[in-house]
């Protein structure tokens, strides 16, 4: 028996793991080295900063260089043209990101590249949505249609991971959560390319998270958390896909639309709140404020840690809630994923109000 051989799961995937992981790990020291001599810093001036010193936000970087060794490495039982559709998609992406964190980039243009690498995935690797699981009475989608929801599904998914780069351990969390969430389905569903890219962002992930817990050493950036984001995207659409039609080889997840939404929900949930608001108040939904939902548990006085642990428990438990109704139907646990996010956020903003109202008593006693 090849253990190395990915049939035999076990060791090969706890080699990518190991390998992604420990890549970041050790990239990172250099990275913070040099950030330090050419100050190379996150602005602690800016009011929405939630730190009052300079952090390096190259952490990107690592991360990248993992991701695209280990595809490398990794890629040999795959699809060929897939992955190399992937990988130019993750350069392009990781580029303007990385510009972003060094210079700053126009929104604009950061729009065009992930315009560019959303056509790339639809269009080139065929990676896209081609049924709604029934959700509002829809099943199969029409080709343009499919491919306006996929396309809006990458860019959105990608930006909602770069917004909860916020705070210490939050994004990393996130990553580990989801990554390992998807590998676990997709082992579990015999699905060796996917799980991989899986376990690669997960042991990437960990290797950043060692040094972003607070007091965070290095921040992930825009080329880290779009790249992430990115890969989560491609695993919540091909998890959908490959649910679609279940077959005698596959174990199919009859709520998977609403199973990728539990996973999701962390930077999901914030980004569709972030974007209403900033709707309803006739602003941008592109201009970056202090309303997330880290910013609010920072708010009731709880440390990063604290809001990144209670953040962390709310995306496990909805993860863990959606497996076990997953027979359900995607109607009744979309409906119940949207109540729960309701009432969370109407909580937190009762605590804030009877929080700040206290201070204030407090102060003008």
């Amino acid at each position: 028996m090849n253990w190395l051989n990915p049939e035999y799961s076990p060791l090969y995937y706890s080699l990518i793991i190991a390998f992604s992981f420990f890549l970041v790990f050790l990239v990172i020291p250099s990275i913070i080295h040099v950030a330090k001599q050419h100050l190379l810093f996150d602005n602690p001036e800016v009011a929405r900063k939630s730190h009052d010193y300079g952090i390096a936000r190259l952490g990107g970087i690592a991360v990248f260089a993992s991701l695209i060794i280990c595809t490398l490495l990794f890629s040999n039982f795959s699809n060929t043209q897939i992955n190399n559709y992937i990988i130019t998609s993750y350069i392009l992406l990781f580029s303007v990101g990385l510009k972003d964190d060094l210079w700053g980039v126009n929104p604009s243009t950061k729009f065009f590249i992930q315009l560019l690498v959303s056509l790339i995935i639809v269009f080139l690797a065929d990676i896209r949505l081609t049924s709604f699981h029934g959700v509002f009475g829809i099943y199969e989608l029409p080709y343009f249609s499919s491919v306006f929801l996929s396309i809006l599904v990458i860019i959105f998914i990608t930006n909602a991971f770069n917004l909860i780069d916020g705070i210490d351990g939050l994004v990393g969390i996130t990553s580990v959560i989801v990554s390992l969430s998807f590998a676990i389905l997709f082992v579990y569903m015999n699905h060796i390319q996917y799980a991989c890219m899986a376990f690669t962002m997960f042991g990437a992930s960990l290797g950043f998270l060692w040094f972003n817990v607070t007091p965070a050493k290095i921040f992930m950036g825009d080329a880290g958390s779009m790249l992430l984001g990115l890969m989560a995207a491609i695993m919540s659409i091909e998890f959908i896909e490959l649910n679609t039609l279940s077959t005698m080889k596959n174990v199919g997840f009859v709520s998977a639309p609403a199973i990728a939404m539990g996973i999701l929900i962390g930077p999901l949930f914030d980004a569709i709140r972030v974007f209403v608001l900033r709707i309803l108040k006739k602003g941008s939904p592109f201009i970056a404020d202090n309303n997330h939902i880290h910013h609010r548990f920072l708010r009731l006085g709880f440390s990063h840690m604290q809001t990144t642990f209670a953040l962390m428990c709310f995306n496990i438990s909805i993860i863990l809630l959606v497996l076990y109704y997953k027979d359900m139907g995607n109607d009744l646990l979309i409906a119940l994923l949207f109540c729960i996010c309701i009432l969370f956020n109407v909580m937190l903003t009762v605590f804030i109000s009877i929080f700040e109202r206290r201070a204030v008593s407090i102060q003008n006693s």
